[in-house]
């Protein structure tokens, strides 16, 4: 259309002069969006509809509003960077799902109540050695044993504790 149409003038006499405080509002409530490609594409589509319309303002904040979500959405949607080369953070998710945390949770429960079954010397030692990691040696040393007791006292309690984890499980 050449520029001395109606359609020109309307354009350049009520939706251009909007133009700033489209930017502004779209600078606060897209700050991810480029405000510039909004606004031109905004231009774009108003032109190339060619209504006049009661309130130009609200329909070229309408439209723009629009174009940005839509740029937006893809944005979110689609990004230009392949996957392989996403942080690991952005990929897996390292923490466990409810399933695992809830098996995990059940199987420790089940181990401390194999362990209270244990006499409490026995108990202790077992505790020591597998949840604290303390060499039969070490265990010796601390509580005032022989390392050959350790070692008898830890056969024991694996023994008597796998006994009642088959038990348990047989029962499932």
């Amino acid at each position: 259309m050449p520029p001395h149409t109606d359609h020109a003038r309307w354009f350049a006499e009520e939706v251009q002069p909007h133009e700033a405080a489209l930017r502004g509002y779209l600078h606060r409530q897209f700050p991810s969006v480029e405000a510039d490609d909004v606004v031109q594409e905004s231009y774009l589509k108003l032109w190339r509809a060619g209504a006049k319309v009661d309130s130009a303002k609200a329909y070229f904040f309408t439209v723009a509003r629009n174009t940005a979500l839509t740029l937006f959405r893809r944005r979110r949607i689609f990004s230009d960077v392949p996957v392989n080369d996403l942080p690991e953070w952005r990929v897996v998710d390292a923490a466990p799902d409810a399933p695992t945390v809830a098996e995990k949770r059940q199987r420790l429960e089940l181990a401390v109540a194999a362990l209270d079954q244990l006499p409490p010397r026995c108990r202790e030692i077992c505790v020591l050695a597998a949840l604290e990691q303390v060499a039969p040696a070490e265990i010796a040393l601390r509580l005032g044993l022989a390392e050959s007791t350790v070692y008898v006292q830890l056969a024991r309690g694996v023994k008597q504790c796998a006994r009642y984890l088959r038990e348990r499980e047989e029962t499932r």
